[in-house]
């Protein structure tokens, strides 16, 4: 790290402002970023879990036309073995075994019905079945369609922000460099430990940015002093004076335009 000259407290609180607010573009980007790629993610899980389900349910309809193929075979081994017995009556030796035929050609007969109603219940699952698939294949499509276009506009972010990120973090380098090890590191312990990243922020209506907690007046006099680096006593990020803080976002707005 280059040697650091011994700024004033006033270069020090627009160092680490300018800091904070290119840190918190990153944030921006990554934000961004980090909520597409879930987007895409969910996309991509319900459009493999659709494609699953129509593969089970063709894998059904061809199961069930199976088991129709079966009952029509058995309908026809049937209709065999009963013209069989039939011929068999005719040569009979008594009413015992011409009886005994007939309860067989009636058991066939049943076989038959059954299996007539078997295909009858059979075809009516393959009809439920295609109107599902039907509309399975056509949520399929528009999901996928939607999934093109989040995937394109991820890729279109991607190629937008990887760069300005980039840029941004070489800008994050090259101010932390200008700031002493101590201030740098108070400064990334203070952005760890708070929700949204900020670690220094301007006085807003009385009070710390981002809080509710009111800024005794005098504080407000020191921190627009800028003689020497105020916290929070509640949130403890670092405190800077309205005027400087619009300063350096004009200052900065100005430079993100550039990269």
């Amino acid at each position: 790290m280059a040697n650091k000259k011994e700024n004033t407290v006033e270069e020090k609180l627009r160092a680490l402002y300018d800091l904070q607010l290119i840190d918190s573009r990153v944030d921006e980007i990554r934000n961004v970023r980090g909520e597409l790629p879930l987007e895409v993610q969910d996309l991509e899980d319900e459009v493999l879990g659709l494609k699953t389900r129509m593969d089970k349910l063709k894998t059904d309809v061809e199961t069930v036309n199976f088991e129709i193929a079966a009952k029509k075979n058995l309908i026809e081994e049937s209709k065999v073995l009963m013209k069989k017995y039939a011929e068999q009556q005719k040569n009979v030796r008594n009413s015992r075994e011409f009886n005994s035929l007939s309860k067989e050609i009636e058991f066939q007969e049943l076989e038959i019905q059954l299996a007539e109603k078997n295909i009858k219940e059979f075809k009516a699952q393959i009809e439920q079945k295609k109107e599902v698939i039907s509309d399975t294949k056509e949520k399929l499509s528009e999901r996928e369609g939607h999934l093109k276009h989040k995937k394109s506009e991820l890729d279109a972010i991607l190629a937008e922000t990887e760069k300005e990120e980039k840029a941004l973090l070489k800008k994050s380098e090259e101010f932390e460099d200008k700031i002493e090890e101590r201030l740098i590191q108070a400064y990334k312990r203070i952005r760890h430990n708070v929700k949204n990243g900020l670690a220094v922020v301007p006085v807003e209506r009385g009070a710390s940015g981002g809080s509710f907690f009111t800024i005794p007046p005098q504080v407000q006099v020191e921190i627009a002093s800028r003689k020497k680096i105020i916290t929070d006593e509640h949130s403890g990020r670092i405190l800077v004076d309205p005027l400087l803080a619009e300063e350096e976002q004009g200052k900065m707005q100005k430079l993100f335009t550039k990269i």
